[in-house]
């Protein structure tokens, strides 16, 4: 006789995620507001929770800078290299410590703790070891489904001085009462159109979306509300998502930091791009067989002529060699560009990408030679020690006068050996 076992979820979510990553390594700003902007430092993408209250979501730095001087927020530039490696530093703790798990986001994770005796006190270890470890807080949030697992997560971070971060709903009395001080515009999945279409339905709270009839919600709405809908209720539709497949296209594009008339930096900048979309294909172990590379100029400014135009370029085979697929991307722009326009962003794609053996070749077609393959492993595992860029192609620059603007940025105290934090 086999007892059916209910699976138990945990979302681990970091707190203010960009904001947390800048303190850790700067302890004076522990109550100092935060922000960080976008790039070329455009406009607000993450707030500390102190900063909420006085910044809103999206608004350009230039027309609030002189506001945020006067109330203290200290504004950062967006540095994505810290964020990443903390963020996989977290992710590998959280492995580390549960059967199986499930990256949501940068900053977030879907753990199984199904057969864990004490749910709660593997949340409150998770918490503990991870602040310890990496300095990053994050809220728990346990149940058995992964919405309700978010609506958990939510109120452990609303009530962090009540729950401690973490926050179980497995019980029926703390899910019912969770369920009813939540409006159902707090409910994960439910976006602002939806959470006017269920109000005027009469379902204001989270307790009155999972009381509802499913099929009602699917006729009406879509099968993604009546599984949203079941999921509240306590029946588990979502399970933890395999890991992803590989991609079938790689993009890398980015807006230069300032407007380039001339070709040379921007065949430095496509190089740029080239040389992270190709660590991104090999990354998933693929070849490229195709290459789009694209620019244009801005389409904004009422002042400036608009252009814009890409080139599709087939490789002489199926390659994950950098230096081949650089040299194809640069040529290609003596096709697109046109003089006495300004450029504002190149974009490069990887297209037909395929695993080794996927690619259908006759007897005298040619492949990539072995010892491109060896340089290229080699190239990956020195800039996987040494942080990225150590070793690259001789046409991308270190320090280019066209990169991103980021005047804000704070050091890259994990990923460079020249700014380790140094305590004296």
């Amino acid at each position: 006789m086999f007892t059916k076992v209910n699976p138990v979820f945990a979302l681990i979510d970091c707190n203010s995620f960009y904001a947390s990553c800048e303190r850790v390594f700067r302890p004076d700003l522990a109550k100092v507001p935060i922000v960080v902007l976008s790039n070329n430092d455009g406009c607000v993408i993450a707030r500390s929770y102190d900063a909420k209250p006085y910044v809103k979501m999206g608004e350009p730095y230039f027309q609030i800078k002189d506001r945020l001087a006067k109330q203290g927020i200290v504004a950062f530039s967006s540095n994505y290299a810290l964020y990443g490696d903390m963020s996989e530093r977290v992710m590998t703790i959280i492995e580390s410590m549960v059967p199986g798990v499930e990256v949501y986001s940068i900053d977030e994770s879907f753990a199984d703790l199904t057969g864990i005796a004490d749910a709660t006190a593997m949340g409150r270890q998770l918490r503990s070891r991870i602040l310890q470890c990496t300095g990053i807080p994050v809220g728990v949030g346990i149940a058995h489904t992964k919405t309700l697992a978010k609506l958990a997560n939510h109120t452990a971070k609303r009530l962090q001085a009540h729950t401690g971060g973490v926050v179980n709903l497995c019980g029926d009395f703390e899910r019912d009462w969770v369920l009813r001080n939540t409006a159902v515009s707090e409910v994960w999945g439910v976006g602002r159109r939806m959470t006017a279409h269920l109000e005027g339905m009469g379902i204001t709270s989270a307790m009155h979306l999972a009381k509802a009839d499913p099929w009602t919600l699917r006729k009406k709405f879509s099968v993604v509300i009546e599984k949203t809908a079941r999921e509240l209720s306590g029946t588990p539709c979502l399970e933890l998502d395999e890991p992803d497949p590989p991609k079938q296209e790689i993009c890398c594009s980015r807006m230069f930091g300032k407007r380039l008339t001339e070709l040379a930096p921007i065949k430095e900048a496509v190089a740029t791009y080239m040389m992270r979309a190709s660590e991104k294909l090999r990354a998933q172990k693929s070849y490229c067989k195709k290459v789009r590379v694209s620019i244009r100029t801005g389409m904004f400014n009422p002042d400036e002529a608009k252009y814009a135009k890409g080139v599709v370029v087939t490789l002489p085979y199926p390659t994950d060699d950098v230096r081949l697929l650089t040299k194809a991307a640069v040529e290609a722009l003596d096709h697109v560009f046109r003089e006495g326009f300004k450029y504002s962003k190149a974009e490069v794609l990887l297209l037909d990408l395929r695993q080794p053996g996927e690619f259908s070749d006759d007897l005298f077609a040619v492949n990539q030679p072995a010892e491109a393959t060896r340089v290229m492993a080699v190239l990956d595992e020195i800039n996987g020690r040494w942080g990225r860029g150590t070793l690259r192609s001789a046409s991308v620059p270190s320090n280019p006068d066209w990169g991103m603007r980021r005047e804000m940025m704070s050091r890259s105290y994990t990923t460079k050996l020249d700014q380790l934090w140094r305590v004296t």
